[in-house]
């Protein structure tokens, strides 16, 4: 298979002008050389013009609202780039960020790539929150299909990723919802109903806050794609909770933190860097297109 485009999503955390963190960030960014990226948590304009000055050749978008922390979205401009602001998503709440869509062109193919930053709680509000996003942006799917169906007879390439924080729901009398119940309920609508499926990562755990926190790292990074769209694949790795297994392949490289296996270097990383590990993928060019 030939690639047809690259991706990188990455939460930086509470990313805003450090001028030496922002360096690192964008040395980490570059070497993984995206096609396409976004980055959430971006607060401040200076982060968003460093970023515009060091990736030339790539058209920008940022969210914009009352929100504090705001996602940049960015695509090489030999994509044909085209960015909205979709309110849809911010579930009717003034702090919550929009998403960002975004659609690429490559050969006769077009791409829609929808980035999300969902609620962070494990309360009833926050996963009620997440849940109406999740399905929205599944249902977006029949949207995109409706449009690709009239102009072109055929159904819509879309992605929909980024952080979801499925951290499940902490409730009391034995009432909890575990994070991965939650994740189980959307795959099973989403691949029943829309035909899109979770994408697979190289390491299930792509958050941590380091070894002196009183939170476990947990799974919140995600993709999900059309059934029929193909990605290359990277060797599946195996990790300290056993949730993935060393053989087989995946189709998202989670990089940073996870790939080091001493305590003191991934603690030195989430603190140069992020609380969020970056993912990686490269979606494959369509036969015939």
């Amino acid at each position: 298979m030939v690639k047809a485009f690259s991706v990188a999503s990455w939460n930086v955390e509470h990313f805003k002008g450090d001028p030496d963190r922002v360096e690192r960030v964008v040395k980490f960014l570059k070497k993984q050389e995206p096609d396409v990226f976004a980055l959430y948590e971006v607060e401040g304009r200076t982060v968003f013009r460093q970023i515009k000055e060091e990736f030339p050749g790539y058209a920008f978008q940022i969210t914009e609202g009352p929100q504090s922390q705001e996602i940049l979205g960015a695509a090489r401009s030999n994509l044909s780039p085209f960015f909205t602001q979709k309110l849809q998503f911010k579930a009717g709440t003034t702090h919550m960020r929009p998403g960002l869509l975004l659609s690429v062109t490559k050969g006769s193919a077009e791409y829609n790539l929808l980035f999300l930053h969902l609620a962070s709680s494990t309360n009833p509000r926050g996963m009620g929150l997440r849940d109406e996003m999740l399905y929205r942006a599944a249902k977006f799917r029949g949207v995109l299909d409706d449009f690709a169906e009239s102009s072109s007879g055929s159904r819509a390439n879309y992605i929909f990723l980024g952080d979801l924080n499925t951290m499940g729901l902490e409730y009391p009398y034995g009432k909890d919802i575990d994070a991965k119940l939650e994740l189980k309920k959307i795959d099973t609508y989403a691949s029943r109903y829309r035909d899109l499926n979770r994408l697979t990562k190289t390491y299930h755990l792509t958050w941590s806050n380091g070894s002196g926190s009183r939170y476990d790292p947990s799974n919140l990074d995600h993709v999900y794609a059309s059934e029929h769209l193909e990605f290359k694949r990277f060797r599946r790795q195996t990790e300290d909770d056993g949730s993935d297994s060393s053989s087989g392949y995946a189709e998202v490289s989670v990089r940073g933190w996870p790939e080091l296996s001493e305590v003191d270097d991934r603690d030195e990383w989430i603190g140069e860097f992020s609380d969020h590990a970056l993912l990686y993928f490269e979606v494959q060019k369509i036969p015939g297109s």
